[in-house]
């Protein structure tokens, strides 16, 4: 399926899988997990989520490639769930090809926020 058209049937609210997860997922995803072991955005280390950049029902062949998974969190730290936040826009139709760039930059200005009791 092109990816235009796909692109286009999941803003419409259809969300065909063309593939299954491979059976090594579970594995890629404990050793990302234990090299970054924290949310890129926020630092966070609860509910962690091992994040595709380019989704993995668009493009399968990158599911288990380190180069396309980041670390986020769903924990809401501030009110703010950062899978959500940073790795799809808000809206868990879309996704950011941008999102380690974005988290670094969230990261940044949350570690150099001044402190409240300073």
């Amino acid at each position: 399926m092109p990816i235009i058209k796909h692109l286009i049937d999941v803003a419409k609210g259809k969300h065909p899988i063309a593939a299954k997860r491979s059976s090594h997922w579970p594995t890629v995803r404990k050793h990302h997990l234990a090299r970054n072991p924290t949310c890129a955005v926020c630092g966070g280390v609860d509910k962690l989520e091992v994040h595709h950049i380019r989704p993995f029902h668009l493009q399968p062949d990158l599911e288990l490639d380190p180069g396309n998974l980041v670390t986020l969190c769903e924990a809401n730290k501030g009110g703010v769930n950062c899978h959500l936040f940073a790795g799809h826009l808000g809206n868990f139709k879309s996704f950011n090809v941008d999102v380690i760039a974005d988290a670094a930059r969230w990261n940044d200005k949350i570690s150099h926020r001044p402190r409240a009791d300073t």
